[in-house]
């Protein structure tokens, strides 16, 4: 396989990992990157593009095994086993104040909040607290406002969008930012999916984690559709128009997800 002319492209326009699959066996858990830099900022933005291109799709309570050490689907907690772990101060100020718009009606355990609060904290960083084993926003199976995020119900009744009421990292499951700057101040955004690894030293026990299972690859759009709203939040409209228009150019063919190749 010549890669010469690859070689010799912009970087954000190499269509696949050429020397590395010229030379020999492909790694069972390959992804093709797009990189490029910001014009206004010092900044390279780079993007898991197999993973933005792929057909994952949140398939809570349709297959959703959990996040414990065997299948956990009866249960219905999909990722919210845990609690979730703010990022900042803003990030509980916004919990705080929309969970205070919550209805009973939205709430399993909105009596539990108001009396005990809503707020834990593990290894020093302030989490929203557990009932019963799980998070406290989550409504169980049975409930007669309907199982899942207590926002979610709240902000589908209320025509808002859930990320303006949620922790942090909870509307951005299962992307992930990761930036690093170096030592003169500039600055590498990575954009990817998010992995066991993420979890810290847990996630490699769970039984099961969504994105490295082809039962979530069945969506019916590609995941920078399906997740827009949430990687404009987190990248800027600008940014998601250059990326689109890579992930988008004609007469490439992207790697697939190797978990949807399973």
């Amino acid at each position: 396989m010549d890669c010469t002319a690859y070689r010799r492209a912009p970087r954000a326009l190499w269509p696949f990992p050429c020397g590395l699959l010229a030379s020999g066996p492909v790694p069972l858990d390959l992804h093709e990157w797009i990189s490029f830099e910001d014009d206004t900022h010092r900044r390279t933005w780079v993007f898991d593009a197999t993973f933005l291109r792929s057909s994952w799709s949140c398939i809570y309570g349709s297959g959703c095994q959990g996040v414990y050490l065997e299948d956990a689907s009866h249960l219905a907690e999909g990722c919210c086993s845990h609690g979730a772990h703010f990022i900042d101060e803003a990030d509980v100020q916004t919990v705080v104040l929309s969970s205070a718009r919550l209805k009973k009606r939205h709430w399993q355990f909105k009596k539990q909040g108001e009396r005990d609060g809503i707020l834990g904290e593990e290894d020093g960083v302030t989490t929203t607290r557990l009932v019963d084993g799980a998070c406290i926003f989550l409504n169980r199976p049975g409930f007669e406002g309907g199982t899942g995020c207590a926002f979610h119900h709240a902000a589908a009744e209320w025509g808002e969008r859930k990320m303006d009421l949620q922790p942090d990292v909870c509307w951005q499951l299962p992307l992930r930012l990761v930036e690093d700057t170096d030592e003169h101040g500039y600055v590498t955004s990575t954009l990817r999916e998010w992995t066991r690894r993420d979890w810290g030293p847990g996630g490699e026990e769970f039984h099961w984690w969504c994105t490295d299972s082809s039962d979530a690859f069945v969506g019916s759009k590609p995941v920078y559709q399906y997740l827009r709203d949430e990687i404009v939040e987190m990248i800027g409209a600008k940014v998601y128009a250059q990326l689109v228009e890579l992930l988008e150019r004609p007469k490439w063919t992207p790697l697939p997800h190797p978990a949807a190749k399973r």
